[in-house]
């Protein structure tokens, strides 16, 4: 046997091997590099050293995988803001303000990465905008659920809910010309004026 078929075999079963999750992982590196035309299970198969037959042991097609990566990324995102809105014995207050530290302090570039990719996919695709919408619809609602917690009515609530994610999102956006010190600055005094009377 030669050495490149000896290694043809081993990618077969190292591709046989690799989890269902590996593969969706896999996905979610390569869209936050190239976008979703980049998920293509030969790029894929590629970046794992592995022949694409595992792939087809593990979904029935490029859609299958597309359809798993939503999945995955918003049962993810949904579990992770319910998480991060429990108030689990801290005040309301407390639990915005750390939201807010938790998306302005320590930049995720590769979580943005995917989810500005997620999103672009969304403009051109019905069940990637329906899987942004219910996460949106769960940051919004587990955020509208703290500030209720500090008293205001419902539908002001809602209303700093929303200028709450724009300001977190945003944020995260923008290129500043003063640096790190002044970001922070900028962040601490917008962080102020969305917890100001609570």
């Amino acid at each position: 046997m030669s050495d490149a078929k000896g290694e043809a075999r081993t990618g077969e079963a190292r591709a046989g091997e690799l989890r269902h999750e590996s593969w969706i992982e896999a996905g979610f590196e390569e869209i936050a590099r190239t976008g979703v035309e980049g998920v293509r299970v030969e790029v894929l198969a590629k970046n794992l050293g592995v022949t694409k037959g595992g792939f087809y042991r593990r979904f029935r097609d490029r859609a299958a995988l597309l359809d798993a990566m939503l999945q995955h990324w918003s049962a993810g995102r949904i579990a992770a803001i319910e998480k991060q809105a429990s108030l689990d014995g801290a005040t309301a207050r407390e639990r915005l303000k750390a939201l807010i530290a938790l998306y302005s302090e320590r930049m995720n570039t590769e979580g943005m990465a995917v989810e500005l990719a997620i999103r672009q996919w969304a403009r051109s695709d019905e069940l990637a905008a329906n899987a942004v919408a219910s996460v949106d619809a769960a940051r919004l609602k587990n955020v509208g659920h703290l500030y209720r917690a500090t008293g205001l009515a419902a539908e002001e609530a809602d209303a700093q809910a929303f200028l709450f994610y724009c300001f977190v999102f945003g944020q995260s956006l923008l290129f500043l010309e003063h640096g790190q010190r002044k970001r922070a600055q900028l962040v601490a005094k917008s962080a102020e004026t969305l917890l100001r009377g609570l």
